[in-house]
């Protein structure tokens, strides 16, 4: 009979799981240590359907990148919201109505999460990506002193995995 429960799978193996806390977003512009969190890509497909007689059968349509939500802090210097300003306004000048190229607008982004030394175990590379929408949150009088803080969405046209 054959074995069905091989020794090494059953017995405790070494295991380094990734960690949060653990990354750096690299994005020309944005300082890394303005980055606070963000969220990774996600490929979406699409479902199609091919009737046939009674029955349907499904295949894959178009793949999709879902768009990444980063939150940044908001320093006094260097500005926060003066950076993400900035990439704003290489698609859209709001002073002149002006409008921009792809190629002024779209930026390569890279994701990297760290291991426990600080070497890179994953790589992400969001090809083409650019704001979609930026939320420059709430100043609060009642609040005791948190740190302020901005949100953005970017779409990438696609994502790669490198490692």
């Amino acid at each position: 009979m054959a074995d069905l429960l091989n020794s090494n799978e059953i017995f405790f193996t070494t295991f380094e799981p990734k960690v949060k806390n653990r990354f750096i977003l690299y994005c020309d512009g944005i300082p890394s240590f303005l980055v606070k969190k963000c969220k990774r890509p996600s490929p979406k497909s699409e479902k199609k359907t091919l009737d046939h007689i009674n029955i349907q059968r499904y295949y894959k349509g178009k793949t999709t990148w879902d768009d990444i939500t980063i939150e940044l802090y908001d320093p006094i210097v260097p500005s926060g919201a003066q950076a993400v300003m900035e990439w704003i306004r290489l698609g859209h000048e709001s002073v002149t109505g002006r409008d921009g190229y792809q190629d002024f607008y779209k930026k390569d982004v890279t994701i990297n999460v760290l291991g426990p030394v600080g070497d890179k175990v994953e790589e992400w590379t969001l090809k083409g990506a650019f704001i979609t929408e930026a939320t420059f949150n709430e100043l609060d009088w009642s609040n005791d002193g948190d740190a302020v803080t901005i949100s953005m969405t970017i779409q990438p046209d696609y994502c790669i995995l490198q490692y």
